[in-house]
């Protein structure tokens, strides 16, 4: 998926230190890949699911996710498993979790120096800004009907925001109660403070569907909007649902 950093500058030029951190930051990324990618024969994640190794054996940050799995599969009451087809596949938290992590440990730091500086992977962002300054990260909510059309924005001093759902890349999430897919939100987006519960979160709103909200007083969100497949749009506000009706 397409990666990108962005650090905004107090002077013409980026601090010292800053392409240093944005490699770094890119080299962990590329270290997780290689641990948990489901896609490499030689990740840790495909030998534990051929039998090979146990979590237990494997690379400490494997364990780290997978227990991070079970705590989101019971905060979410079954929306989201890692382990829904027999087998432990956490693709659907360890983005989220890799992002929010090497950001927060290459890029956070940055601010010191700088006004801000974010992560954005696949249109999932950890977003940092300087306390002493005024900027806001202007994130744009992508309308899944109509290329290049936004449905909403949101300003963004700091934290994450992770969208999901089947308007784009088709009806690839599973619901783990059923096995079924989910197929009645187009677009889920969700905004708090770690990229890894907002990604959870957004997975769960898909799964639970439009009319089903119960999930978001619980979920200790900001905020969030989710898109039904009929052009409802729904939107909450610090778990209390502000709009759910007309269509978009």
């Amino acid at each position: 998926m397409p990666i990108s950093i962005h650090v905004h500058s107090r002077a013409a030029r980026p601090a010292a230190g800053t392409d240093a951190a944005v490699r770094a930051c890119f080299d962990e990324l590329h270290e997780i890949d290689r641990l948990f990618s489901p896609f490499r024969t030689d990740s840790d994640v495909s030998r534990v699911q051929r039998g090979e190794l146990s979590i237990d054996d494997a690379d400490p940050r494997v364990a780290t996710v997978a227990e991070a799995c079970r705590s989101a599969e019971e905060a979410t009451g079954g929306l989201f498993s890692a382990r829904w087809r027999g087998v432990f596949d956490p693709t659907g938290y360890v983005k989220g979790w890799a992002v929010e992590n090497s950001a927060r440990r290459h890029l956070a730091p940055l601010v010191e120096n700088d006004i801000a500086a974010g992560i954005n992977a696949g249109g999932d962002m950890q977003l940092f800004s300087a306390p002493d300054s005024d900027w806001r990260w202007n994130v744009g909510i992508t309308d899944p009907r109509t290329p290049g059309a936004l449905l909403a924005t949101l300003d963004v001093r700091d934290g994450a925001v992770a969208t999901s759902g089947t308007g784009e890349r088709g009806a690839h999430i599973i619901d783990p109660r059923s096995g079924e897919a989910a197929t009645g939100v187009l677009s889920a987006t969700v905004v708090a403070d770690s990229l890894a519960s907002a990604d959870v979160w957004a997975t769960a709103a898909v799964v639970a569907g439009f009319d089903d909200r119960r999930w978001i007083a619980d979920s200790l969100t900001r905020t969030g909007l989710v898109l039904a497949a009929d052009g409802r749009v729904s939107r909450w506000i610090d778990g209390v649902t502000v709009e759910a009706t007309g269509t978009s």
